[in-house]
């Protein structure tokens, strides 16, 4: 992040919107926009976006699991196979 780049105050993004949205699909860094020199919001763009998305899924679904794990909540693979033989039957 280069702070002085990616930093920019609601005024700048009210007038520069076009800039802004040109420089986050280059440089594909998001931009934090300021409001009374308080950070209020991130733009980023949209391949970055759903990268993080799919990331934080993947994070959840190993959250879930090591839960599964620390709950006895897991079948072997034959236990997983039997019991999918028997609904197929």
């Amino acid at each position: 992040m280069n702070l002085p780049e990616d930093i920019k105050p609601v005024t700048y993004l009210k007038t520069k919107t076009a800039d802004i949205l040109s420089q986050i699909g280059e440089h594909r860094r998001p931009m934090i926009i300021t409001q009374n020199g308080e950070a209020k919001a991130v733009l980023q763009d949209i391949r970055s976006y759903e990268a993080m998305k799919n990331a934080l899924g993947v994070l959840k679904l190993l959250a879930s699991a090591e839960d599964d794990l620390k709950n006895g909540r897991v079948q072997t693979q034959d236990e997983l196979f039997s019991e999918l033989e028997k609904s197929l039957a």
